[in-house]
Order: C-alpha cells, then structure tokens, then sequence
C-alpha cells in the first residue's frame, strides 16, 4: 500500500482564509446591487486584486482539484486566459493570487490608477492574515462574481484607437507586449546608466513574488495529496461504465476506454483453430522448401562459374580462340569503316561515269533525230517543187544544208569501210550511225580516263587486307575451316554480298556491258575470287540450306543488275544491234546461269527485264518513221525518196531483229506483243503494201520470217500460225497473186516456203493447188 502524505489541514484553512479575506471588498464592491462609480477602471482591465477575486471564487466552489492549472495560466497576458475559457465552453478551474498580483506589477509602470489598485490590494491582503475566519460564499455570491469577470472581459475585447493616451496602462503595456513591431529603435531607447531607485509599488511586488513562491510549494504538496487520495479511489472503485478520468491538472485531459461487456464473441472452436494453424504451417513449409530450391540453384551456378573459370584458366585453347574472335571482330570493324569512309568517293566516281556516259548517248540520240527531221523536210519540199513543176534551185537554210552535208559525209565513209571489208550484202540503213567527230572522240576519251584515274585512287591509302577481295574471303574462309558452328550461327553468307558491295563497284567501274569487246562477268576478278569460296564451303548434310552458295548470285542481283539496268534505261540504243547483243550475252549470263532458287521472287531481275521492255517500246514509238510517198516518186531506184523510204524500212527491219533476239529472255507474249503487234503490223506491212510488187518485196517478207523465232511454231498441231501474223500471212496471199505470172513464178514459190515456215500450212496449200506446184505438196506433207 502506497505511503500516504501528511495532510496540512491548518495551512490550506488559513490560506483559504486569506484568499477570502482579499476577496470580501471587491466582492461587496462588485454585487449587482450596489453599482460602482463610473470612472476608468470600469472601463479598463480590472486590477489585480479584483482579478483574484473573481479567480478564487469558482476555485473554492469546484474543490481543491483546481489548484492543478496555476502554472499552466500564470504567464498569460490579462484577458487572453478568460476569452480562451469562454470559447472553449469551460471556465478556468483555478487562479492564483501570486500570478494577478504578478501580471499587476508587470503592466503598470507609473499609472495613478494602478498605483491606487495594488494599494488596496496590498491592505486587503493584511487584512486576511490577521483574519482567521473561513467565509463560504453562497451561490448568488458567485454568480455575481462570474457576470462581473464576463463584463470586464466583454469590454477589454478591443484594441484602443486613442492614440493620443501616452499612459502606461495595462493595456498599453499589453499591447506593446502583443505587438513587437511598435517597440521603438534601439537608438531610441534610453540607456540606464545608473539604478533607479526602487518605488512602494516594486518593494511591495518583491514582496508578494516572495510569498507566491511560499503557496507554490503548499500547491505542489496539494497536487500531490490529491494524486494520492484518486489512487486510492481507483483501488476500491471498480470501473463497469466508461467516464473520463482527470489524472492530473494540466492542459489535456486523458480518456479511459471503457469495456463494453455486452459484447458477445463469436464462441471458439478448437477445429478451426487446428485448420489455420496447418494452413500456415503448409504455406510457411512452401515458402521454405521454394527457398531452398533457390538456394540449392545458386549454389549449383555457383559451383559452375568456378569450374567454368579452372576450366578457362587452364585451357590454352580457349584463350587462342578468344584471341581469334577478337581479332575478327576488330578487322570487321575497321574494315566497315574504311568502306564507309570510301564509299563517298565510290558514288561520285560512279555518277561522273555514269553521266559521261549517258551525255554521249543524248547527243548521239538527239543528233539522229535531228537528222531524221531535217532530211525529212528536204524531201518534202523537192516533193512540192515536183508537184509545182517550178524552176530554179531549192532554197534550204545554211543549218540544214550542213547536216546533210555531215549525213552524207558519214555514208561514203561507212561505204568505204564495208568495201575494205569486202561486205557487200549490207543495206542502207542497217548502220547504226554512231560514229563520233575526231573533237567529240577525243574529249570522251580525257574526261573517261580523268575518272579511271580517280578511281584508282580510291584504295591506294587502303592496305589489301581491307580492299582486296581475295584477301577479305581468306580471312572469313579461317573462321569457317576453324570454327564452322560460330560462322554459320553469324549467317556470315548475308554479309559478306553488302560487304563486298563497294569494291565490286568499284571494278565495275571502267566495265561497259553495250561493247561487245567488254569483259564478261566470268572472267572479271571479283568473280572468281567468290567461286573459289563458295567451292571450298563445307560439305554438310546440315548445311544444305546454307547462305555460302547463294553469295554469288546475292552479290549479282544487288550489285550487278542495278548497274545493268542504269545502262539499259540511260544509255542503250535498241537500233544498235552491237549493244544489243552484248547486252543480251551479259543478262544471259545473270539471268539462266546465276539465277536465284525456284520459289524465290528476285525484285531486281523483275526490274531489269521491264525496263528492257520498256526501253523498246520507247524506241519503237521514237525511231521508227517508214514515209508514204506517191509512187512516181519511188518509181526511181535512184531518187532521194526511195533510198529515204529504204533507210528508214530496213531501220525499223534492224529494230524488229534486236527485239527478237531477246528471244528466252524475255518472255514470248512481251516479245510479240512489240516485235509483232506494234512494229511489223502498223509500220513495216503497210509498207510493204504500198511498195511496188516484185522480188525486192519478197525479199523483205523472207528478212522478216528468218527474224522470227522457231520456237513459235513448234506446237500448232492445228496447221495454222500464230494469231499476230495474221495480217502478214494477208501480204504474202496478195503478194502471191500479184506475181502470177511466169515471169515470178520462183518469188512465188519463195512466198508458199515463207507460209510453210509461219506454220500457214492451209494457204500454202491452196496456193500450191493454184499455181499447179505440185511437187511442193510433198514438202508441206514433211510439215
């Protein structure tokens, strides 16, 4: 049992007694029924004493637990304690006598009125210690004594706008506390050099400062007492009902919780209990037994990270290998940006060549059709001055008279020529007309061999390791031969075709495939060079499908046959038959014997061959110009107009072979639908229906069908020909029959053989039973 405190019943009577003794003046003073006189304390902050008395009252009605706030209150400034009282909704419990007088002395410095009021108060407090009389003040004493303390708080809820009062009030002194920023400057204060002599008011202030540390010691024996007697309480008072307990004094108070006891808990079963314990105890051996697993796996990895390290550590090989991989990697490197850094001087060289190229094909292009023009409309006048029958000389500009001039200079040399020759069978018009002035040769030959020579600049900084061609495919052939599974793994046979890409353009350079004394393909370096490494690739049933075959025809296609089709779109002339057939030899070469696997669609070739097609059928709608003249003037053998409409047949003739020589190129319906169907029926068979009927006419026919390809007419099992000779196979029958007579009877036979040989085998026959050759029937039988 705790030790319980001795009671000082004798100290707290007299204290009570002089607090009520303090208070009996104010109190009587203050009753409602005796109305003070109106002056400035009413107005002001009550004094000190009043104060006190208004404190004390509720403190004695609510017991001794009010002594607990004292400290807690005691440096409030007068007024703010009572207005957080009344807002709260609670009365403070306590206040002391020590802290009025205290806030007293501190907010009156020189005041009258303050003066007078700690007077009384210090009298009145005389008065009580010679008292010994407990006065209990009844309730109406108490309710007066709290609408007093509401008043004078009401009327101090204000901050004085009389700014002219230089009193040293409480209020003022309040104020200043309240408001830092009206104290005045540091230079304006009055520095103290010397003690001011104490006044009546600040002795009595010591004097009462002493005596309140006296009560605070009784109050703190009090606070203890009271703490002692509610312990006991708590002991023999059981708690059933929850209510808020004041353990102590101070600004909080503390809430007990009650226990509700007619709260009814669920009722406990054991089985349900047993069934969450196994349950956690499964889901903890779970989580156990996976971390284990883990831990088991990392020790496992560990394990083989050191064996890996022993193993790597110990083995030579693997340091070799690791070298070689290494060196392969920085070789790759460096030969990646060597071709990178290159590769602009590559694309200039190969534009320089490229329009050298194409400007001398424009110029020889424009210069024919210029010519074509020109000679035309020279004709057409000598035709005008024949019709007109007028005398005198033809009047031609000096610009036309030169090109004739230059046409007709040209002929005589290629007549020359051929005489040296000894080719006698060749007809006027067949010439391609190509040749060049001395100027225009020798300006084409500088500007070609400036740029050979700048190309052979573009590697000599360049070691041969990283520009040689044999040397590259060594260095990947020793990474096959060494470690085969990491090069396939690499799919190295799809890179090298765009590695070795830049130095295959650049021997391609100087490589014109329209001379037919160009290089072929199979004999250029580059190719070679990746036969040989495709042919030393390992034989390997698992590496079949391997990239290493397919490098040869991946290199064609992306670096070959885009440069082919620049020449067959810029610079080929499909009247050349020499460029023709260079051109067809080298796209045979890519097109059958280095093709791409079946199944697989090549963008490229598709390309090549429709710009073929295309490029033609721009010839044939550009070059190919057959006149109509009236007949008097073709009568002549010998007139400018029948050699002109000679020149320009057997041009549009030389036209016609070059487009059938891309026979197995080509596919048949292209070649047809521009061999047959838009040059031989709307140029070369209406002129050879306007011609004069007679062997010279037959010739031609017999040049046209030896053009044709035989393998046209190898499958008509229904003895006719093919739809597109429909018109020409209408010629022959009309050409047949205007040579009836004896004098044309071998042109005659001639034309049923030309039938035979288109498959016409039904009008072959019926000519042949017109004309009575009946020892041609057994030939057509053979058919």
């Amino acid at each position: 049992m705790a030790h319980r405190p001795k009671r000082t019943f004798r100290q707290r009577q007299a204290q009570s007694s002089d607090s009520d003794d303090a208070e009996d003046p104010s109190a009587e003073s203050g009753a409602p029924g005796e109305p003070s006189a109106p002056g400035p304390q009413e107005e002001g902050p009550p004094s000190g004493g009043a104060r006190a008395e208004v404190a004390e009252l509720p403190r004695r009605a609510r017991g001794p637990r009010g002594r607990g706030r004292v400290w807690a209150s005691s440096r409030r400034a007068p007024g703010v304690a009572p207005r957080a009282d009344s807002s709260g909704g609670q009365e403070p419990r306590t206040a002391d006598l020590s802290t009025d007088e205290e806030d007293g002395a501190h907010h009156s410095s020189g005041s009258n009125d303050d003066h007078s009021s700690s007077s009384d108060s210090f009298s009145s407090l005389e008065e009580k210690e010679s008292s010994s009389i407990v006065r209990i003040p009844d309730a109406a004493f108490i309710q007066a004594a709290r609408r007093k303390r509401e008043l004078a708080r009401a009327q101090d809820d204000y901050i004085s706008l009389d700014v002219k009062h230089n009193s040293t009030t409480p209020d003022t002194k309040r104020n200043s506390d309240e408001d830092p920023e009206s104290e005045p400057d540091d230079y304006e204060k009055r520095i103290p050099f010397t003690p001011k002599p104490q006044t009546l008011r600040q002795r009595m202030t010591e004097e009462t400062t002493s005596r309140n540390e006296e009560t605070s010691e009784d109050s703190q024996e009090d606070e203890n007492q009271d703490i002692w007697e509610q312990q006991q309480m708590r002991k023999a008072v059981k708690i059933t009902e929850g209510r808020d307990i004041d353990l102590s004094h101070s600004s909080k108070s503390q809430t007990v919780k009650k226990f509700d006891a007619s709260i009814s808990f669920p009722p406990v079963n054991l089985e349900v209990i047993k069934k969450q314990l196994n349950n956690r105890l499964t889901l903890l051996q779970d989580t156990h037994r996976s971390h284990q697993r883990e831990y088991e796996k990392y020790i496992q990895d560990v394990k083989s990270s050191k064996s890996t390290i022993e193993n790597l550590e110990n083995s030579s090989s693997q340091a070799a290998n690791y070298k070689f991989y290494k060196s392969m990697k920085i070789y790759v490197e460096n030969i990646i940006d060597c071709l990178n850094e290159k590769m602009i001087n590559i694309q200039e060289i190969e534009s320089s060549m490229h329009a050298l190229l194409l400007k001398q094909a424009m110029t020889l292009m424009k210069r024919r059709q210029d010519e074509l023009k020109h000679e035309s409309a020279y004709l057409q006048q000598l035709s005008r001055k024949a019709e007109t029958s007028t005398n005198g000389s033809l009047a031609i500009d000096e610009k036309s008279q030169c090109i004739l001039e230059d046409i007709e200079s040209r002929r005589i040399q290629r007549r020359q020529a051929r005489a040296l020759s000894g080719n006698h069978n060749h007809q006027e018009g067949t010439s391609s007309d190509d040749e060049l002035s001395s100027a225009e040769m020798t300006n084409f030959q500088k500007s070609q061999g400036d740029i050979l020579q700048g190309h052979k600049k573009v590697f000599e900084d360049v070691h041969d390791d990283f520009c040689n061609i044999q040397n590259i495919l060594l260095k990947f052939q020793q990474w096959r031969e060494k470690f085969p599974d990491s090069y396939y793994d690499a799919f190295i046979g799809l890179c090298i075709p765009k590695l070795l890409n830049p130095l295959i353009r650049v021997q391609l350079l100087d490589w014109n495939p329209l001379k037919l004394d160009s290089i072929g393909l199979k004999q250029m370096p580059w190719f070679t060079c990746i036969e040989e490494f495709m042919d030393n690739s390992v034989e390997d049933a698992k590496r079949d499908t391997s990239f290493d075959k397919k490098i040869l025809s991946s290199v064609i296609n992306k670096t070959v046959i885009p440069r082919l089709t620049d020449f067959v779109e810029c610079i080929w002339d499909p009247l050349s038959t020499s460029q023709t057939t260079s051109l067809i030899n080298h796209c045979r070469v890519i097109l059958e014997e280095h093709s791409t696997y079946e199944n697989e669609v090549n963008k490229s070739q598709q390309d090549l061959l429709k710009s073929i097609a295309s490029r033609m059928k721009k010839a044939i709608e550009d070059d190919v110009f057959i006149p109509l003249f009236p007949k008097s003037a073709v009568e002549n053998e010998t007139s400018p107009h029948s050699k002109f409409q000679e020149r320009q047949f057997w041009s549009a003739l030389k036209l016609f072979r070059n487009i059938l020589l891309w026979n197995g190129v080509l596919s048949d319906n292209t070649l047809q639908e521009l061999g047959l169907g838009k040059l031989l029926n709307r140029y070369l068979i209406i002129a050879l229906l306007n011609a004069i009927p007679g062997p010279d006419v037959v010739k031609k026919c017999n040049q046209i069908v030896v053009c044709l390809p035989e393998k046209w007419f190898e499958n008509c099992a229904t003895r006719t020909s093919i739809p597109q000779l429909e018109n020409f196979i209408q010629l022959l029958l009309q050409s047949a029959h205007k040579l009836s007579g004896d004098e044309f009877r071998n042109e005659v036979k001639e034309i049923i053989l030309i039938l035979v040989k288109i498959k016409a085998l039904h009008q072959a026959e019926s000519l042949t039973e017109e004309y009575h050759l009946d020892h041609l029937k057994s030939l057509i039988k053979e058919v």
